[in-house]
């Protein structure tokens, strides 16, 4: 029984470090952000605004900002940039693209890994959106 439970623990540890560890294919990440309208799913939010390319700086700025966050990919200048935020107890990753174009800001965020990121993405954007205006 001893054993089991030993191993169970080993098992737990290696998928948690694993997790917290894992960088992700960023091609898989840093990608045009699809949709026109905000929308809200089980592990993703998506919010659209109209902007100016101050307003692209300060959501970059606010995304920054933002505890266990950092930017992954892309600038400013290229218009899209991709930021990884982690959950603080089992650094669960959630990943963020804001894109602007156009006189138009698009903030994506998704969950990596599960179903359900119990409303914490579309948290993330309805702040930056608050932060914003």
């Amino acid at each position: 029984m001893r054993m089991f439970l030993g191993f169970g623990l080993i098992i737990v540890v290696c998928a948690l470090a694993y997790v917290r560890l894992s960088q992700g294919d960023i091609s898989n990440w840093h990608v045009p952000v699809a949709g026109t309208q905000d929308a809200d799913g089980a592990g993703d939010a998506l919010r659209v605004i109209a902007a100016t390319p101050e307003t692209f700086a300060a959501a970059d700025a606010y995304m920054a900002a933002l505890p266990r966050t950092k930017a992954l990919a892309g600038s400013l200048d290229e218009g899209r940039i991709t930021y990884i935020t982690r959950s603080q107890v089992f650094g669960f990753p959630d990943y963020t693209t804001v894109e602007y174009a156009d006189g138009t800001l698009k903030a994506f965020a998704r969950l990596r890994y599960g179903q359900s990121d119990l409303g914490v993405n579309r948290e993330r954007l309805e702040g930056l959106i608050a932060a914003l205006q």
